[in-house]
């Protein structure tokens, strides 16, 4: 791996200001595109988190008491320098994740801007003076930092989703224990560094590594130190960390699977839905929680649509993210790629009739096509499950209240799109719509709206401009007798 900053690529973790490298047992990061080894790292477990909460608990009340613009400039110095670092964190993001170079710049470009305004935000953790119910008395709303605080999260966006929790965590005067993915730690660790470097405290923020996650998520769940939890991951592993919170009674933050519809109704900009389709299905390689899982489009244009999608998908570029011309890079995992092809073997057994795609590609092991299907049915399993993959699949519908009652028909409720450019259904179906991010003529979210889901999409929010580091504090109502 080509850096010209080489201090950015770690091999330890980080528990209380200091690096912990390989001592007894370690694992691997490999490349997807290739196989090829990027780094070996120190495999913990049980006593490792142990040893980080505590750390967290130390520092928390000197970190908590710090001045909120102390708090904010630290952050901005660690900005500052993961800007002037940023090529080389991004061709670490991409080496270990795979996604283009581009996807990789936009993520830690979104990453920035979040935190910036987050570093911001601390200055901003205010109460209320509440109406005197008598001249004697006073009612004050305080909000005060949790203390430890836990962030685990996933490989898809390593950078992004890591920053969403841990930035407005510190911002409110938290300290936090992180766990990476073990696909994708390295992302996180570069960062760390740079963290250290702005000079935030020792134990502030620590890093716990390991390949099976298991007895460092027990420990972060159960601890009763930690007082907040927050996970961004599968639906199913969401629902065993949420449970295991329950012994403590935590305040937990869950985002999790998704199922979203995108819609493209008779009356839409046919060419605009289009190609924001193909470009929120296959980015990442489709491995987005937020990404269109079942496209339903208006039987009138569903030819023309299936013709312009089907094009476009060919027209993608697989390969390395290293290499500027790739447009879509490797799944991360045998895994991934082997449910994907479950999935396309059970729609096609069922009749779904393939338009493109459904194989390996030859660029590399993980890599799967650019795959369309039609004639989809509601008995095929990707109509339920999450499909996490470069996969579309497409149904018809031919009205708004059936295509409405087949978008709401999921245990899910993250994100949902549709493309219409009649006013009076932009927003029946933005109300009718069971989920928590509503894309109107847009495949992304932007604005700095609240980011969680419906259903079993989730608990919670992260992000969003308003109350932003709420999620992050208790509240205190301080009652005051005796004024006059």
């Amino acid at each position: 791996m080509q850096l010209n900053n080489k201090n950015l690529l770690r091999s330890a973790a980080f528990i209380d200001g200091q690096w912990i490298g390989v001592s007894k047992k370690s694992f691997k990061v490999f490349n997807p595109y290739d196989g090829s080894e990027i780094a070996e790292l120190p495999d913990m477990g049980q006593a490792e988190a142990k040893q980080a909460i505590t750390a967290a608990n130390t520092a928390f009340p000197s970190w908590r008491d710090l001045s909120a613009a102390d708090r904010k400039a630290i952050l901005e110095r660690w900005a500052n320098l993961i800007e002037e670092n940023l090529a080389d964190l991004c061709v670490i993001l991409t080496t270990e994740q795979g996604k283009p170079l581009a996807q990789a710049k936009a993520e830690y470009t979104y990453a920035l801007e979040r935190m910036r305004f987050m570093a911001g935000e601390a200055l901003r953790v205010h109460g209320h003076v509440l109406q005197s119910v008598a001249l004697d008395k006073q009612t004050l709303v305080l909000r005060q930092p949790f203390g430890v605080t836990a962030g685990v999260a996933p490989w898809n966006y390593p950078i992004s989703t890591i920053m969403n929790k841990l930035i407005p965590a510190i911002a409110a005067g938290n300290t936090m224990v992180l766990k990476p993915a073990q696909d994708t730690p390295l992302t996180t660790l570069a960062v760390m560094y740079l963290a250290e470097q702005a000079g935030l405290p020792k134990g502030v923020v620590n890093v716990v590594l390991a390949n099976d996650p298991t007895a460092i998520g027990t420990e972060l769940t159960t601890n009763p130190l930690v007082r907040k939890f927050s996970f961004t991951g599968s639906t199913a592993v969401g629902k065993l960390l949420y449970a295991q919170c329950a012994s403590t009674v935590k305040n937990v933050g869950l985002e999790l699977g998704g199922n979203a519809p995108f819609i493209v109704f008779a009356d839409a900009d046919l060419e605009a839905a289009v190609t924001a389709a193909v470009n929120l299905k296959f980015s990442n390689a489709g491995q987005i929680c937020i990404n269109a899982n079942r496209f339903f489009v208006h039987d009138s244009i569903f030819a023309k649509f299936v013709e312009q999608f089907v094009a476009k998908a060919k027209a993608l570029v697989l390969g390395s993210g290293l290499d500027d011309k790739t447009t879509m890079g490797p799944m991360i995992n045998e895994k991934g790629i082997q449910k994907v092809e479950e999935l396309v073997a059970d729609a096609i057994d069922k009749g779904a009739k393939l338009e493109t795609g459904g194989k390996r590609h030859q660029a590399g092991k993980l890599f799967y096509e650019p795959t369309v299907l039609t004639n989809m049915r509601t008995d095929m399993r990707m109509y339920h499950e999450e499909i996490f993959g470069p996969v579309a699949a497409i149904y018809k519908f031919s009205s708004e209240e059936e295509v409405l009652s087949m978008a709401n028909d999921t245990n899910y409720g993250l994100s949902a799109y549709f493309y219409t450019c009649d006013l009076g259904r932009a927003w029946r179906v933005s109300i009718a719509l069971q989920a928590g991010i509503v894309c109107l003529n847009s495949p992304v979210t932007f604005g700095g709206g609240p980011f969680g889901g419906y259903k079993e999409s989730g608990i919670g929010r992260e992000q969003g401009r308003v109350n932003a580091l709420d999620e992050w504090c208790e509240v205190k109502s301080v009652a005051i007798g005796g004024l006059r």
